[in-house]
């Protein structure tokens, strides 16, 4: 104790050495103290945990991380909502059915197809346009929830694969199916004046008349997607328009020499190549 009657205080170091057991020779040592070795730790635990966030964040180990979503999730994903989309429709063709039924056994007058259907489409118009907002948020958040794990803070451009397709045609049956080769696109056949829908968000790039197709219409949609449909009877959207997946963007119709009848002929396009449309989208 010095004459101040504070203790004596005095530094540890530490020493760790590598040494030849034959030959006591030493071939390596650091010198280290208490503190020194503490700051290491930290240092080496953080530089780890740094490694394995940008490893998971950055690379396709992500798809290893418990609830993220693969392939097979999406692909999941879109059937259901393309089944969903098909009992919808078969739901309402049995309303239908029910009410015309109801004419006949109260002995009144029933009523034609058509008239249901628009009298059906009417009564629905607003609800359905509440509905669909409400699902395009709830796909939103679900995206949103999925990109958890993305720290780059962009928007992730999802596959054709992930995409939910609207049916160009309501009810429209495909007359001709796709074949790579020789008709690398669908004819869908529904009757004249039926609404032409665009299958995606995204943006008219062409809308006018051509000698063989008719009236035309193409949209560009995100993700090198592409969608064109032809022989329309009137168009309803302009170059450069904004257009949603359901918008009704054209009148179906039999223009244009290259046709023989009442049909849509639809293309899809990915990255400069036309694929098969039934292959994304449920027509029935």
């Amino acid at each position: 104790m010095d004459k101040h009657g504070n203790k004596e205080q005095s530094t540890h170091d530490f020493r760790l050495s590598l040494v030849d057991d034959h030959t006591h020779r030493h071939i390596w040592s650091v010198k280290f103290t208490r503190f020194s070795f503490i700051l290491t730790v930290i240092t080496v635990v953080l530089i780890g945990i740094i490694a394995v966030f940008c490893a998971v964040a950055y690379t396709p180990l992500k798809t290893f991380v418990p609830g993220y979503p693969d392939s097979d999730y999406k692909h999941l994903a879109l059937q259901n909502a393309m089944k969903a989309d098909s009992l919808e429709n078969t739901m309402v063709l049995w309303e239908l059915y029910s009410e015309n039924l109801r004419r006949v056994i109260d002995g009144e007058e029933p009523v034609g197809l058509d008239s249901l259907v628009r009298l059906a489409s009417s009564s629905r118009s607003e609800g359905l346009t509440v509905e669909m907002a409400r699902s395009d948020s709830l796909l939103r958040q679900s995206v949103s929830e999925e990109e958890k794990f993305n720290v780059s803070g962009s928007v992730r451009n999802l596959p054709i694969d992930g995409r939910h397709f609207f049916p160009p045609v309501k009810g429209g049956v495909i007359s001709q199916a796709y074949d790579k080769l020789i008709h690398p696109y669908a004819d869908i056949t529904a009757p004249t004046n039926s609404m032409v829908m665009s299958v995606l968000d995204g943006t008219v790039i062409y809308s006018g008349w051509d000698e063989e197709a008719g009236y035309t219409i193409q949209v560009q949609h995100s993700g090198g997607i592409v969608s064109i449909y032809k022989h329309n009877q009137q168009l309803l959207k302009k170059v450069g328009e904004k257009v949603s997946a359901g918008t009704p963007i054209a009148l179906l119709g039999n223009t244009g020499t290259l046709t023989t009848g009442d049909h849509l002929h639809f293309e899809l396009w990915y990255n400069g190549e036309a694929v098969d449309p039934s292959r994304y989208i449920n027509f029935n």
